[in-house]
């Protein structure tokens, strides 16, 4: 059973940081791309960022880039959001998701239930 749980989240001021956590379960961790998404109050989820099986390679959304890093422990299963110069626009419900491959381009499969960045002015 895959299972997907993200820790981290809270409040925090515009300018600050915070690193988000996702332990997974249920697959080979390393064998699969992982990735993060959010959604904010009243809209669609959105792509945040994503790594492939080695972390070798990243993909970040065009709002967070130069902002957000997403990194990986195969050895934890865990895959990990930093996120700095937080912004309000950047409040939202944060969650990983499981790649369907190695690779992020294949797309996701599995999504966490979340946990909840609320960044105030």
């Amino acid at each position: 059973q895959v299972q997907l749980v993200e820790s981290g989240g809270g409040l925090v001021q515009a300018g600050g940081s915070l690193r988000l956590s996702c332990v997974a379960s249920g697959r080979i961790f390393s064998r699969y791309a992982m990735g993060w998404s959010r959604q904010a109050p009243g809209k669609e989820r959105e792509f945040v960022a994503a790594i492939t099986w080695d972390g070798r390679t990243t993909s970040y959304a065009d709002s967070v880039k130069g902002r957000f890093t997403i990194s990986r422990d195969n050895a934890k299963s865990t895959v990990y959001l930093q996120m700095n110069s937080l912004k309000p626009e950047d409040t939202a419900i944060y969650s990983c998701a499981w790649g369907k491959s190695r690779y992020y381009s294949d797309g996701m499969d599995y999504w966490g239930e979340g946990t909840l960045v609320t960044v105030s002015s």
